[in-house]
């Protein structure tokens, strides 16, 4: 760790300007970034007495080998900067406000020319309305019931290509539960005008539409079409089963967020209930962890540039009431931004009397039981982790415990499509952003250990040249910037020999990385000195750590080499059919997406891609099928039921 005073800039140096500042480390990684209204005053601070620091605040300016700032015109300013660099850089000290569960929401995706409505989980995407969060039985049972009154498509994109390309439906089409514009029923504006209904219905005017409804099935009764009304009745029934399910709170005209915290020393929770038209539409929670001593203020500010800021980029309709529990410092500045971004005035306020304020006093007592919850759960998983790594920083003589590890495994068959995994866990949690694919050909693909050589070559000979970028470029740059406290590679001495030869001829030292292996077999762990391997025990916390990352590594390497493998066996096949070149073998790959679909394709099928006639169709069929021969079954490990992939 290193000692705050070899970087701690001189008093002088430091403006009494507002702006933003950033912690990197070593490597130049940004691992805090901040914004104060006074620099020097807020900088100077984190080189105070470590004894009356926070224990994260003391691990981050222990953890940081540099800090730089820039001075901004106005508060505002400093807040739109800091949010920016938040995002861009997801510094590891930050306050993250992490959902305390994953939720999904009702997307209609309105960018598409035929939008689809369906449940999405995770990353937003530019282009879609969402809606929601909603539990996993109540949104489905939502979507089932609003498609009988708004057909709008539901199904993938491969199920609509089909069904355009054979000119039937699916069921849902069938069933009338979809409108069919695969098959031309509706044209492509009345079925967007179905897709906006719907989103005008789940945004908040389902009386509107309830209320046409009921107008039309009277009309209906007075001309006796009383087949029209009982379906205009179903209707009518299944919108107000959607729009009854949720209560009402507050007026009819209300759209609101209401907010509350519960904290304590190291950690808050927040919840937030989602009010439109007076009913609460969806409830979302956060778990945060405090870096430094946070004021309530201080969490409402970065929570609402974090919730507010994204939902801005994909958008996500911004309310016209915010309530929180306090007011944040910079209450004005964060007024214009939401304003801003809204395109209309946002009203951020406290609730203190009335139905909002009892509203906001519910929302509470969810935040406390979301904190108590949360503590319960982490304790345990916070325990676990830390006693992994100390057990691996004791069984493998490492200076401090590995909270960056790499796992690198081989995968082939029969030394063909030979591929190379990595796969990263930093604090004992996997990182899938990081992990990492190679493919291996030429003398590389001999045997698994030269395999294993050229992969960890390439890995860190990438790592050696992004280390001579400047460093305020590598957070732009940091494909393989950081290097790892730990390599793991899947094997015994061979594989840890050749990782070793390949880090030694790069110049890397053992006392740099350290380097093991895990052997299958026995679960041992080789070391590169001696000839005997460390035996961890059987219910070692730091054992089942390096088996989750090998076992990891190893999934990832055979997803991969299958990919590859099943390409290749697809333009194997496809080299043999007559008449089919570069530019046709292309487009059957691009029209059906993937190898799967276009074995999966009836020669009809295959004949209406452009260029593909129905002889050619026949030819390619036939490529696939023609043969009628049984593929040989893989060998299979039937100790363990393991198909035979190295």
């Amino acid at each position: 760790m290193a000692d705050p005073a070899s970087y701690r800039p001189k008093t002088g140096e430091i403006p009494n300007d507002p702006g933003v500042y950033r912690f990197r480390d070593p490597h130049g990684r940004v691992i805090y970034v901040g914004k104060a209204k006074n620099l020097r005053q807020r900088l100077t601070s984190y080189f105070a007495n470590p004894a009356t620091l926070l224990p994260k605040t003391y691990a981050m300016v222990h953890a940081a080998a540099s800090v730089e700032w820039t001075v901004v015109g106005s508060e505002l300013e400093a807040l739109q900067l800091e949010y920016t660099w938040i995002k861009e850089f997801a510094p590891r000290y930050n306050l993250a406000f992490r959902d305390d569960k994953t939720y999904p929401y009702l997307a209609v995706t309105l960018g598409e020319k035929f939008p689809r409505v369906q449940v999405m989980r995770g990353d937003r995407r530019k282009g879609t309305r969402y809606f929601g969060p909603y539990t996993a039985g109540a949104i489905r049972e939502t979507m089932d019931t609003l498609l009988k009154v708004f057909p709008v498509r539901s199904c993938s994109a491969g199920v609509f290509k089909r069904a355009e390309q054979s000119g039937r439906p699916c069921l849902l089409g069938y069933i009338d539960k979809c409108s069919a514009p695969c098959v031309g029923r509706v044209s492509v504006e009345e079925h967007r005008a179905l897709a906006e209904d719907f989103c005008a219905f789940m945004g908040g005017e389902a009386k509107r539409f309830i209320s046409q409804l009921e107008k039309r099935m009277a009309a209906a009764v007075e001309e006796l079409d009383y087949e029209t009304a009982a379906s205009l009745r179903d209707d009518i029934i299944a919108m107000r089963k959607v729009f009854e399910r949720n209560a009402v709170v507050l007026s009819e005209d209300t759209d609101a967020d209401v907010f509350a915290v519960e904290e304590d020393e190291l950690e808050a929770a927040v919840q937030v209930f989602h009010v439109r038209g007076g009913r609460i539409r969806g409830q979302r929670g956060w778990v945060v962890e405090k870096v430094e001593e946070t004021t309530g203020a201080a969490l409402i500010e970065h929570l609402l540039q974090q919730v507010y800021g994204a939902q801005a980029e994909t958008d996500t309709r911004i309310p016209r009431e915010v309530l929180v529990p306090v007011l944040p410092d910079d209450a004005e500045q964060l007024t214009v931004w939401l304003t801003g971004l809204r395109g209309a005035k946002v009203d951020l306020r406290v609730p203190r009397r009335g139905d909002k304020a009892a509203l906001a006093k519910t929302v509470h007592e969810n935040a406390v039981q979301a904190l108590k919850l949360h503590k319960v759960r982490r304790a345990g998983d916070i325990t676990t982790r830390s006693l992994a790594l100390q057990e691996l920083q004791e069984a493998l003589e490492l200076p401090e415990p590995p909270l960056r590890i790499e796992s690198f495994d081989i995968s082939h068959v029969q030394g063909t499509n030979v591929v190379g995994s990595m796969v990263v866990v930093e604090d004992g949690l996997v990182k899938k952003s990081e992990y990492r694919k190679f493919s291996v050909t030429g003398d590389a693909a001999r045997d698994d250990t030269t395999a294993m050589h050229d992969v960890l070559t390439r890995r860190f000979r990438s790592y050696l040249a992004d280390k001579e970028l400047p460093v305020a470029e590598r957070d732009q740059h940091s494909k393989f910037a950081y290097p790892p406290n730990l390599v793991v590679v899947d094997g015994g001495q061979p594989q840890v020999a050749a990782a070793m030869k390949a880090l030694a001829e790069l110049g890397i030292g053992e006392h740099e990385i350290r380097v093991v292996g895990l052997a299958k077999r026995l679960e041992e762990v080789w070391l590169p000195e001696g000839d005997f391997p460390v035996i961890l025990p059987r219910a070692s916390q730091g054992l089942y750590l390096l088996q989750r990352i090998r076992d990891e590594a190893h999934r990832f390497a055979i997803t991969f080499h299958r990919q590859k493998r099943g390409k290749a066996m697809t333009a194997s096949l496809l080299d043999d059919v007559p008449g089919l070149g570069p530019a046709r073998r292309k487009a059957l790959l691009a029209h059906f997406g993937s190898v799967k679909k276009l074995r999966a394709a009836t020669p009809e099928e295959l004949a209406g891609v452009a260029g593909v006639g129905p002889s050619l169709a026949a030819s390619v069929y036939a490529a696939f099928h023609g043969s009628g021969a049984e593929q040989p079954a893989p060998a299979v490990n039937y100790a363990t039921g393991e198909i035979l992939e190295s």
